[in-house]
C-alpha cells in the first residue's frame, strides 16, 4: 500500500515546512513501515544550515523518521486512526554520514515493544541504500 502526500497530510498534523515525509511505500500495520523524504536545496533550513555547504540538520533527520514511523500505526486495528503519538523518548540516535540537497531519504521501521500506552520502534535512515541515520523511538498515545 502506498501513501501519496494527500493521505499523509490526512494523516498528519504537520505542514509546511514541518512535514518531512513524502510518500509511504510500503506498511504492515502495527509490525512495519516503509516510507522517503526528498531532500531538495529549495528546504528553508538549507539557508542557514550551511550557507556554503547545505547539510540537513539531524534533528531534522530524526523528525522525519519519527513522521515516517508512526505509519506503523495508522489505521491499525490496535490503535483507533483518530490518536496522535508523541515522541516521549530517542535512544540509540546515531547520525552516520551527511545528507545533502538532491538526496532521498528512505526511512524503514520495526515495532520493537509495545507496553500499554508506550510503543517503542527501531529506525533506520538511508541514502543509496547506505545507513546514515539510526535510532530507537518511544511513542506515547493517550497522554
Amino acid at each position: 500500500m502506498v501513501l501519496e502526500i494527500k493521505d499523509i497530510m490526512k494523516a498528519l498534523p504537520h505542514r509546511y515546512p514541518f512535514l518531512l515525509c513524502d510518500r509511504i511505500l510500503e506498511v504492515e500495520y502495527g509490525k512495519a513501515v516503509k516510507g522517503i523524504k526528498n531532500v531538495t536545496i529549495n528546504e528553508p533550513f538549507f539557508q542557514g544550515h550551511f550557507p556554503d555547504e547545505p547539510i540537513m540538520p539531524g534533528v531534522l533527520i530524526l523528525e522525519s523518521m519519527a513522521q515516517v514511523g508512526g505509519f506503523i500505526f495508522y489505521k491499525s486495528d490496535e490503535i483507533e486512526k483518530s490518536l496522535k503519538g508523541k515522541i516521549v523518548k530517542i535512544n540509540e540516535a546515531k547520525f552516520l554520514r551527511t545528507v545533502l540537497p538532491g538526496d532521498v531519504l528512505e526511512v524503514t521501521g520495526k515495532l520493537v515493544e509495545r507496553s500499554g500506552n508506550y510503543s517503542q520502534v527501531d529506525l533506520f535512515a538511508k541514502v543509496g541504500g547506505r545507513v546514515v541515520a539510526k535510532a530507537m523511538i518511544t511513542y506515547a498515545f493517550n497522554i
